[in-house]
């Protein structure tokens, strides 16, 4: 909002939401409730400077054990769920039941990493986020958040800490009010100009280039083999000697990675090599 104290933010994932889902089975329930936590992750990571990972968790005793989003500062995105194998929809607290959520900034080695950990509260999950911005940063924050199989969507609005900037004292509590107007239909289907100007047409809006979100998980074949050689040579091939193969999926992006006896013996031959090398 130009001139005030007040800053928001809009998205719409479509293309990457959907990639997302394609190599998973959860329950519809979850499906929505996971693509709110998307979509509520990139927000927050358009508002605070870091560089590395952003992790949102959300972790109960209800049907929906695990909830987890991670968001990198390169605008990528991935998430994943443990849930029962049927999950009916209802409020945050029968999905996750009690528990807590825990939201993890990684800055890399130059910064210190930080960690915020509240109770799960309030009947959605946008109530929940509201309420530890209000709790940990001391921050006013709204949040709408919706979710379908084609669109992970949600909008953000927070009144900064107090300025001279803007002389309208009743600027936060009134676009707060229109934006509880947004319905999940209109940030599912419409375009994100169109939810602006429906909503804030009479305040001064400034909108900004929109910025592109992927969706891209990090594993590889080679990272777990690095797991795997961690192990020791020893308890690696024990474990091939007992199920065969080493079978890893990886919970993200559900990509599944199996080492055989060779792959195994593979991996340490360097070393092997390099002991019956030397010289005495």
């Amino acid at each position: 909002m130009d001139r005030s104290d007040v800053r928001g933010e809009l998205v719409q994932l479509d293309a990457a939401w959907q990639s997302l889902l394609k190599s998973t089975r959860y329950p519809e329930p979850v499906k929505r409730l996971l693509g709110e936590a998307v979509a509520a992750t990139a927000l927050m990571a358009e508002t605070i400077k870091f560089d590395g990972n952003l992790t949102l968790q959300a972790q109960g005793d209800g049907p929906v054990k695990l909830l987890v989003v991670q968001v990198t500062s390169e605008r990528t995105f991935r998430a994943t769920a443990k849930c029962d194998e049927t999950v009916e929809a209802g409020s945050l607290s029968e999905m996750i039941g009690k528990g807590q959520m825990v939201i993890t900034v990684e800055q890399g080695e130059s910064r210190s990493d930080y960690q915020g950990v509240v109770p799960l509260e309030g009947e959605r999950l946008q109530e929940a986020l509201a309420a530890y911005f209000e709790r940990s940063e001391q921050l006013s924050t709204g949040m709408w958040l919706a979710a379908n199989t084609d669109r992970a969507a949600g909008l953000m609005l927070q009144k900064l800490p107090e300025s001279q900037v803007s002389s309208d004292d009743d600027l936060w509590s009134r676009v707060k009010q229109l934006a509880d107007t947004v319905k999940a239909d209109e940030l599912l289907t419409l375009g994100g100009t169109e939810v602006l100007h429906r909503l804030f047409h009479e305040e001064e809006v400034r909108v900004f280039e929109g910025v592109e979100y992927q969706f891209r998980c990090n594993c590889s074949r080679n990272r777990i083999a690095n797991t795997i050689y961690s192990l020791g040579e020893d308890d690696a091939q024990a474990l091939v000697a007992e199920r065969g193969s080493i079978e890893v999926d990886c919970q993200f992006c559900h990509q599944q990675y199996r080492f055989d006896a060779v792959d195994v013996t593979q991996l340490f031959a360097s070393d092997s090599a390099s002991s019956s090398d030397q010289v005495h």
